[in-house]
């Protein structure tokens, strides 16, 4: 049973930064990618950033430039480095993980962007 557990949601203002967590029950390794979707109230669920088990990275366009993903391959676990967030970025965010033809999702962590 894959476990995908977030952490780091919370509370910013405008401008400001907030470092997402996706500790995993297995090695990252075994995952061909590991990922971040989120969802907005009303709206449907969206790709934030993703990484390949050989590293490569991809982002939504809306992201690019202010958002990055690394991974701790010691700690199973998977970053989401957000800054000059928005408040567009206001969403309950979702670690993802694809293992094979399944896909693993993690509970979600509020992301709130507010003055």
């Amino acid at each position: 049973q894959v476990q995908l557990v977030e952490s780091g949601g919370g509370l910013v203002q405008p401008g400001g930064s907030l470092r997402l967590s996706c500790a995993t029950s297995g090695s990252i390794f075994s995952f061909n990618s590991m990922g971040w979707y989120r969802q907005a109230p009303g709206k449907q669920r969206e790709l934030v950033a993703l990484i390949t088990r050989v590293g490569s990275t991809n982002f939504a366009d809306s992201v690019k430039g202010r958002f990055t993903i690394s991974r701790d391959n010691a700690q199973n676990t998977v970053y989401l480095e957000m800054s000059s967030l928005k408040p567009e970025d206001t969403a309950v965010y979702y670690c993802n993980a694809h293992l094979g033809f399944a896909v693993h999702w993690g509970q979600g962590t509020q992301v709130t962007v507010s003055s």
